[in-house]
């Protein structure tokens, strides 16, 4: 009994002491990621972590548009493949959208069509598609707007707004997702996260190369937030969410209730009809029913490679010519895809809880497995 007593007061010890060092060292964001990671269950972040966050709504307006029903809604039957990889992965959500109509859907463990779940990144193409909004509205000039005309730090640097949104800003951020001393992990669970971003450093030259930098978005989610004046949930609401009649309500992350900024980068809880909707909006060239709701230009310069050596990028989405196809993809670390392919008018969206191994050819193995399978069951059809 003694020896458990003592065992109790060196845990008790130790923990106390990490805490402080945590505090001591501006690493207390670490204990939040504890628990909400490993104190959940968990290992890594997850689909459903978003109510251990704050949250801002982005309100749906009053007129609704359901997608149509395909007139061969669900009569065909998933491949063998493809059900065997939904299982291995976790997939809980598996939509085909075909002309507009959708085709086919399926849903597992208890989600569906209502269901919230995490975007992670695909909040990137998100965010570049109000970047786009913005230029429009006349808040930003043009994609070659300097960063520092909205932040003193950066007066006198090359970076560029699309510079931020084409992952080619010359910043110092690492992208680590396993370090729990990562900027990346800092940025997920801090609770000033403007404080943060605002420290980078640019140390390259812009404007040159692909660097995947989840810290570009952000900072080009609070250079949106400071030429609009607004919250970027409210300004996604009137930009697209009202106007294209999202069916559902949607929470974007903030970093906490005193700063409420945005995580940009990622982490809005949506569903898959509604996620797919960017799909048509830049498969028909930014215009919704009729309503130009962004410029054709700035789309079609989106969904083309900006790099010539660097072809799976644009600007805020990530590019495939797997089938021989031209395919745009909005893309989340966990697996989370809208696919949209304009030339057979087809819009595949996959949710789920992991993704593949990685593939050299940009993305990891699923993606082309969802892709392939997709067609298959079309052409059976």
């Amino acid at each position: 009994m003694k020896r458990l007593k003592k065992f109790f007061k060196w845990l008790f010890i130790v923990v106390l002491s990490l805490v402080l060092l945590a505090y001591a060292t501006d690493h207390e964001y670490i204990l939040k990621g504890i628990r909400v990671v490993y104190m959940t269950g968990h290992t890594t972040a997850y689909i459903d972590d978003y109510p251990h966050f704050e949250n801002l709504p982005i309100t749906k307006g009053n007129q609704p548009q359901p997608w149509a029903l395909h007139k061969d809604y669900n009569k065909a039957k998933p491949t063998e493949r493809l059900q065997d990889l939904n299982k291995e992965l976790g997939t809980v959500a598996y939509v085909i959208i075909k002309n507009d109509s959708i085709w086919y859907e399926d849903y597992a463990e208890g989600y569906g069509t209502d269901s919230q779940t995490n975007s992670f990144s695909m909040a990137k193409s998100i965010t570049s598609a109000l970047l786009g909004k913005a230029i429009k509205d006349g808040y930003i000039k043009s994609l070659d707007q300097p960063l520092g005309d909205f932040f003193e730090q950066y007066k006198g640097e090359k970076t560029t707004v699309g510079d931020l949104s084409s992952m080619s800003s010359g910043l110092d951020w690492v992208e680590h997702y396993t370090s729990p001393f990562s900027i990346t992990a800092r940025a997920y669970y801090d609770d000033d996260l403007g404080n943060t971003i605002l420290g980078q450093k640019v140390i390259e030259e812009p404007g040159k190369e692909f660097k995947y930098l989840s810290g570009n978005t952000q900072l080009l989610g609070m250079v949106i937030e400071k030429a609009t004046g607004k919250k970027i949930a409210d300004y996604l609401s009137e930009s697209f969410w009202k106007p294209m009649g999202f069916e559902k309500d949607a929470l974007w992350q903030v970093d906490d209730n005193d700063h409420q900024l945005a995580k940009t980068f990622c982490c809005i809880a949506s569903n898959a009809r509604d996620f797919a909707r960017f799909g048509k909006l830049y498969k028909d060239h930014g215009k919704w029913n009729g309503q130009q709701l962004l410029d054709s230009t700035f789309v079609a310069k989106s969904i083309r490679q900006r790099f010539a050596n660097d072809p799976e990028y644009g600007y805020g989405f990530w590019l495939s010519d797997h089938l021989n196809k031209d395919i745009f993809v909005m893309r989340g670390i966990l697996g989370q895809y809208v696919i949209t392919i304009p030339e057979d008018n087809v819009i595949i969206v996959r949710l789920g809880h992991s993704k593949g191994d990685w593939d050299d050819r940009g993305f990891s193995t699923d993606f082309y497995t969802f892709v392939e399978e997709a067609y298959t069951m079309l052409e059976g059809r």
